[in-house]
Order: structure tokens, then sequence, then C-alpha cells
């Protein structure tokens, strides 16, 4: 029972490590997105050409609603302002999302390799106890197939704890952007 117990933390390790991965590859790509989608929209705002057309729900389209919903020429300050802050949380509402996935990982991933090894040192004594120490290499063995799921753990949490952080920094970058263009819109509208 205890094997099998072993067996299903690195198991679990395994899976959480392909989720880490997983969540890197897709946020990447999202995030490559929306700096490309604000890139474009702070060139129009420079140029002075016409907003880009975001699809509903893009971060782009996030910045351009504030123009729609406040940030105008016709629109007190109280409001303009109100619409700029409104986006802004919108866009890191959106840049945010599933992160809370790899901070749970880089916090549960060792403690879970440490369940792994106790339950696998635990499964190794039993035997012991069971047949006595006629096999040293055995328990060695055992032992060390225990110490797999800590190795497990803790690498899965190092792995997750440089994209997570990786991802905060990008997030930042994001978030100036997004500042940059709701700045640029106000100061276009501005009576």
């Amino acid at each position: 029972m205890m094997l099998f117990l072993h067996d299903a933390s690195l198991y679990l390790l395994y899976a959480a490590l392909v989720l880490a991965l997983f969540l890197a590859v897709e946020r990447s790509i999202f995030y490559t997105h929306a700096h490309r989608q604000l890139q474009s929209l702070l060139q129009s705002l420079h140029e002075r050409r016409a907003l880009p057309d975001f699809r509903s729900g893009d971060v782009g389209a996030m910045v351009v609603a504030a123009f729609t919903h406040g940030l105008h020429a016709t629109a007190s300050q109280k409001i303009a302002d109100d619409a700029a802050e409104q986006a802004y949380i919108r866009v890191q509402h959106k840049l945010t999302q599933r992160l809370w996935m790899l901070d749970t990982i880089v916090t549960a991933a060792p403690l879970l390799g440490l369940l792994g090894t106790i339950l696998g040192i635990f499964d190794t004594f039993t035997a012991l106890a069971k047949s006595g120490i006629s096999d040293p290499q055995g328990v060695s063995a055992g032992i060390g197939t225990a110490l797999l799921a800590t190795a497990m753990g803790i690498g899965t949490a190092l792995i997750c704890v440089v994209i997570y952080n990786a991802f905060l920094a990008w997030i930042e970058r994001l978030g100036d952007e997004t500042k940059l263009a709701l700045l640029e819109m106000s100061k276009q509208t501005a009576p």
C-alpha cells in the first residue's frame, strides 16, 4: 500500500510538471500576443491613426474600450480617470490569470516529494522488518527510489519558481505598456 502511495506522489509530481510546462507555453504565447497588441496600439496613437480592431477579450480591446467608456474629450477628468483605472484593472486581471497554479505547484511540489520519500522509506523499513537485513543492496535501492520523490519535488518547484518569477516581470512590463497606452489616449482626447 505504501509503495502505491509513493508511486502516486511521483505521478502527481509528473502531472504538476506537465501542467507547469503547459502553462509556461500558454502564458508565453498570451503575453507575446498582448505585447504586440499594446505596441500596435501605442504606434497607432503616436502616428494618430485609427485605433486597431481587436477581438473581444483581448488586452488591446480592453484598453480601447476605455476610450468608449469615458476616456474621450467630452468626459470629465474624474470619468476619464475611472475609465483608465478600470481598463488597467481588467488588463491586470487578464494577465495574472492561471498564475495561481504555478504558485501552488511551487509550494506543493517539495511537500509532495517529501511525502513520497517518507512513504517510500516507510515501505523499505516495512520490508526490512519482514525479511531482516538479508539484502543490503535491496535496502539501498528502496531508499534510493524513495529519495527520487524528494528530488523530483524540489526540481519541479525550482522550474516553476523560475517560470513564475519570469512571468511576474513580464506582467509588470505589460502593465507599464498598458499605462503608457492609457496615458497617450487621455492626452490625445484632452480638450
